[in-house]
């Protein structure tokens, strides 16, 4: 028999919207001749519903937006995923929609409370397998973390199913999918059952769901692979031997695989919440113009607005190569001098800041009056504030509040200052966008004369491997420091990330691409006193 699995990018809500998609699915997946289609977890509403799932009201629609489904369905069985309200509680459920109504449904059982899922917080859990025929071969349902613990599957296996189905919304985290096939082949292992893996694609708030959607025989092989970071149809065969055979889209590299879930998420968020485009200050540094090539990537040139605006710092070359840039890419480009201004701001404040010395307060005057141009020139035309910051100067709290800070959507907040000159290079492979002396000249944020980043902070190869310890992996100071790093430059890390959460808690959402981004997912409190040493 033929199966097929719908990678879809869901609208989260848009219950009319997703079921017509499952709908188009369901025929395109008919004509070539499936008699079963598989849909990704909570499809029919989108996925993470979150606080959604506490109204009453959203369970109801969702009811009636699935018997609808069902009922427009015929020729082919489809598996759906939405949540369903039974005898006063709350599941994640996937059903089998079959000639025209809802046949079978199951129940997730294996409920995540860890990093960005609180599903504890909504739904009760499953306990029982739920198994269907078709064609003379039995298939069972998991839903997503089902199939990361063992029992699910178990008793899949135990109610006589030959074949596993699963349903997902996992979202993308560097090296995620390799996970996904380890975990998949030790289900394979204890149970000797195929498996199906769907997965759901999109971008949704900070959360990017990659698709890459896979099939695994009875012996952990993989034998079909879908696309990775758009829609996608996968056609199944099974043969006698219950082996889902399809097309193998090539893999990506890492590089590849970051700047498409870069792309995805802010095409999604512009898209999905109706932004008109997108304005963004260019600096003539590198964390900017790679926002600006994903934007540009993402949505076009015709819905992007760079903006330059120097002040008594910039340096010559800067205004040079954003403006190359931004004629390689064929964007709206305005420069806006900030001097007159930042005088301006400095004699309203003369009396008050008498006897007192130059600081950052002066740098960081600077940065909030571009803040100020930037949020004025959003209100007044509609376009959201892309902001340029990266995930180490969000750890360390090189950033101004209300400053370069501002803005709705943090493009790389979970990119690493070594990783984001990984993706100039890696885009400039796609065609040279960015000016190579933007990615060859010393970091700077350029708000005194001669400044450089590392005048404040450590290397970005040291700064990184210390972020990637504490924050990624959770090890503590002593542990860090027996990797081999300076115990000083451990504890100057440390400390700027403790003092710096008042800051990461008022910033812009922004796309996740690791295991460990600052948003759902770092919940660290603001106010407190406990000393990582031991």
């Amino acid at each position: 028999m033929k199966l097929a699995i719908a990678q879809i990018n869901c609208v989260l809500g848009d219950l009319t919207g997703n079921a017509e998609k499952i709908l188009q699915s369901a025929g395109q997946a008919r004509e070539q001749g499936a008699q079963l289609l598989l849909t990704p977890e909570l499809s029919l509403c989108g996925y993470p519903p979150e606080d959604l799932l506490l109204r009453g009201g959203f369970y109801r629609a969702c009811a009636r937006a699935l018997d609808d489904l069902a009922g427009k369905i015929s020729g082919i069985a489809v598996v759906v995923g939405h949540p369903l309200e039974r005898d006063g509680k709350r599941y994640n459920a996937a059903s089998l929609l079959r000639d025209g109504a809802v046949a079978a449904t199951y129940l997730k059982q294996a409920l995540p409370n860890y990093a960005v899922f609180d599903e504890k917080r909504y739904f009760d859990h499953g306990n029982q397998s739920c198994v269907f025929e078709i064609s003379g071969i039995r298939f069972a349902l998991n839903i997503c973390a089902d199939i990361w613990e063992q029992e699910a599957a178990r008793l899949a296996r135990r109610a006589g199913a030959q074949v596993l189905l699963v349903l997902n919304a996992s979202p993308y985290a560097v090296q995620k999918q390799e996970a996904r096939y380890k975990v998949v082949r030790e289900r394979i292992a204890e149970t000797g059952m195929a498996v199906v893996y769907a997965n759901m694609v999109g971008g949704q708030d900070e959360l990017i769901f990659d698709g890459g959607s896979f099939a695994m025989d009875s012996h952990g092989d993989l034998s079909a692979q879908g696309k990775s970071f758009e829609d996608d149809l996968l056609m199944l065969e099974l043969g006698d031997d219950l082996r889902p055979v399809g097309n193998r889209a090539a893999s990506l590299s890492e590089e590849a695989a970051v700047y498409r879930a870069l792309c995805l998420g802010v095409r999604d968020y512009i898209g999905k919440n109706r932004f008109p485009g997108v304005l963004l200050g260019l600096s003539g540094g590198i964390d900017s113009a790679l926002t600006l090539a994903v934007a540009v990537d993402a949505l076009g040139a015709d819905k992007i607005h760079a903006v330059m605006m120097p002040s008594p710092y910039t340096a010559q070359i800067s205004l040079d190569d954003s403006r190359e840039m931004v004629g390689t890419l064929g964007v709206r480009y305005d420069e806006y001098s900030i001097e007159t201004m930042f005088q301006s701001y400095l004699a309203t404040l003369n009396t008050a800041f008498a006897g007192r010395a130059v600081d950052t307060t002066e740098e960081n005057l600077q940065a909030r009056i571009r803040g100020t141009l930037l949020m004025a020139l959003s209100n007044k035309f509609g376009s959201l504030v892309l902001t340029t910051g990266n995930k180490s100067e969000m750890t360390v709290g090189y950033a101004t509040l209300y400053g370069d800070m501002a803005g709705g959507f943090a493009v790389l907040k979970d990119v690493s200052k070594t990783l984001v000159y990984r993706l100039a290079h890696y885009r400039n492979t796609l065609g040279r966008v960015i000016p190579e002396r933007i990615i060859t000249r010393a970091p700077s944020a350029e708000l005194r004369a001669d400044q450089t980043d590392q005048d404040s902070l450590p290397p970005y190869d040291v700064l990184d491997a210390i972020m990637a310890c504490y924050v990624e992996q959770n090890l503590s100071i002593p542990e860090i420091i027996a990797r081999g790093y300076q115990e000083a430059e451990v504890r100057r890390v440390v400390h700027l990330i403790r003092i710096s959460e008042y800051k990461r808690r008022q910033s812009a959402v922004g796309i996740r691409i690791t295991e460990r981004s600052y948003g759902k997912d770092w919940r660290y409190p603001i106010t407190a006193r406990y000393q990582d040493n031991i």
